[in-house]
């Protein structure tokens, strides 16, 4: 916006309101006033800036940098900004034990509590920025529940690592534990490898969840174009920080809200840049999620439906062989719109925080003949997309999978059966397993886990001791946007509600075929039902605490596992008070 025609704003009409206009509001600004604000700051917008900052994994470390050139924007445009801050769990750290039991119930905290905090003081608009896998779906679903004029901004990629002339990330780290378990990797190449893997600020390097669900951020409208690609200590990142906190000052004045960007086509858009990319797995999670705060009904099967009918067209890790940082020299994820967009993959008439359309801002953005981290869909690496959905009897919910530079798309095998993770990491690590073993991993659904928890350790392990396609996996929890493999998360219904994957046993044959898109277990349904009669349900240790109030609400996987009602069951909207 420009500064020399700012908007006028009428504060009698705005949340920020009920503290700081008129008598009844000299409380409220006796607070402001010992904070140092003036009257001129407390008569202008209040502009929530929530940050995920904390220090407790380099995804998140720079997010308190980036949020001071937020309210510079926000100042220069009239408002005042009003800095907080949110909860993160990092999977890097929580992944392979318990404490990844949290990440999930952590994407909905992170919502409430950004939620609570812009209710309870009344703010007008909000810029959220996030850098870690679940804060950045939590933070969109915050800005659609509230309704409030907002923009996310993502916290920026980590730079890649360098061991012996590769680009690495922590996933190689992960992998190498595997490799190291089975003799291929001595004590010292582990340390050497650790202590380089990760050598910045920002999130994990490859296109796993975070640079996921930033792609997503600009495919869906509420950020910025060419916002999430610079990596987190390039101080380009401050400009476009800066103009995020300009940005929604405008939207503050003109629009549009969040309700009104992110529609289904924009849902629909996030989809497939998902599936181009060869994303997380955990895309099918959060876009029903944040599809659900907005009142619109696309769950899994509608986001598999799209990765299907999508080309894969990005080689980018954990399958292919570059990092974010390559995709953002070669233009960012303008790139991958404009090369959807083109080849008839996009609804360009979506609009964005911009206030154009998805086609007016990717004007001018050319796809790159010199490079071949993106290839135009008319040359894709497959013609679907790298993520895919299956169904069957062992998964009538559902359950999804990464195929992104696999070669064999069905294996059948006999189930070897663990009720928890920790049990089916012990037998990786000890090798009690056989080459075309179908590894089952249950009980660790949002409700039985609780918490659903990322079986990177496990994945990882497997294909650092050269599993990779000589053994599947499948559970009715999640798998981290660095897995590869034949491994197949989100089956449902999970074991904990008496799914069929509670009802298996050792021996029991598995049918996987990804290329038709069905998961089985050659059982009868009458064998099944015999087992279902048997079956009881589980109690979990966690009793009490957040854990156990998550797994009272919690909803399927193949609906975002959500815990509210969403909008469909709202009276009122907070941005209308």
């Amino acid at each position: 916006m420009p500064l020399d025609d700012k908007p006028k704003f009428d504060k009698s009409k705005l949340p920020s309101r009920y503290v700081s206009v008129g008598p009844a509001s000299a409380p409220h600004r006796s607070y402001y006033y010992a904070m140092g604000m003036t009257d001129q700051e407390i008569a202008q917008p209040f502009v929530g800036v929530a940050t995920c900052w904390n220090e407790a994994a380099p995804c998140n470390i720079s997010l308190h940098r980036q949020a001071q050139a937020v309210k510079l924007g926000v100042k220069a445009a009239q408002g005042t900004p009003r800095e907080f801050t949110t909860i993160t769990v990092t999977d890097g750290i929580a992944m392979g034990h318990a404490g990844m039991k949290s990440s999930l119930v952590s994407r909905d905290l992170i919502a409430d509590s950004v939620e609570l905090t812009m209710r309870g003081h009344c703010y007008d608009a909000l810029v959220g920025l996030a850098g870690c896998d679940k804060s950045l779906p939590g933070m969109m679903m915050a800005m659609v529940r509230l309704d409030v004029p907002s923009v996310f901004i993502y916290g920026g990629t980590i730079l890649p690592g360098r061991f012996r002339n590769k680009d690495v990330t922590v996933v190689d780290v992960f992998e190498a534990v595997g490799s190291h378990s089975a003799g291929k990797m001595s004590d010292e190449d582990l340390h050497a490898l650790e202590c380089v893997a990760c050598p910045s600020a920002g999130s994990c390097g490859g296109q796993f969840t975070a640079n996921t669900m930033a792609c997503v951020s600009e495919a869906i409208g509420l950020a910025l174009p060419g916002s999430a690609g610079a990596p987190a200590p390039y101080e380009s990142r401050d400009a476009y920080c800066e103009a995020s906190g300009e940005t929604v000052m405008r939207l503050l004045a003109e629009g549009p809200r969040p309700r009104r960007i992110v529609t289904r086509k924009a849902l629909e858009n996030a989809a497939r840049i998902v599936a181009c990319s060869g994303g997380s797995t955990n895309g099918g999670l959060h876009l029903p999620a944040i599809a659900h705060e907005a009142g619109i009904d696309f769950d899994l099967d509608d986001v598999c439906d799209i990765f299907r009918d999508t080309p894969y067209i990005a080689d980018l890790k954990p399958s292919g062989k570059y990092v974010a940082k390559d995709l953002y020299e070669i233009g960012g994820v303008q790139i991958l719109l404009r090369a959807l967009l083109d080849g008839g993959y996009l609804h360009g008439d979506c609009i964005t925080v911009t206030g154009k359309t998805i086609a007016e801002n990717l004007e001018g953005v050319v796809l790159p003949d010199d490079q071949d981290v993106v290839r135009p869909v008319s040359a894709p690496i497959s013609t679907t997309g790298g993520v895919v959905g299956l169904k069957g009897n062992l998964a009538p919910e559902g359950g999804i999978v990464k195929i992104a530079q696999m070669t064999e798309l069905k294996f059948r095998g006999p189930a070897r059966v663990f009720d928890c993770e920790e049990d089916a990491l012990e037998a990786v690590l000890e090798r009690r397993y056989e080459e075309g073993d179908v590894l089952i991993i249950r009980y660790e659904g949002p409700k039985g886990g609780p918490g659903m928890r990322e079986m990177l350790s496990t994945t990882a392990a497997l294909y650092g001791q050269g599993t990779g396609g000589k053994v599947a996996l499948i559970t009715d929890g999640r798998f981290s946007g660095g897995t590869r493999g034949f491994c197949i998360g989100h089956v449902g219904p999970e074991a904990a509600v008496g799914g069929p994957i509670g009802l298996l046993e050792d021996g029991d044959m598995i049918v996987i075929d990804a290329d038709k898109g069905t998961l089985d277990v050659e059982l009868s349904e009458a064998e099944l039902e015999a087992r279902r009669a048997k079956w009881q349900p589980r109690t979990t240790d966690f009793q009490s605490g957040a854990l156990w109030r998550y797994a009272q609400t919690v909803g399927p996987a193949c609906k975002g596992a959500v815990t509210p009602p969403g909008a469909k069951a709202e009276t009122h909207v907070f941005a209308e008070i």
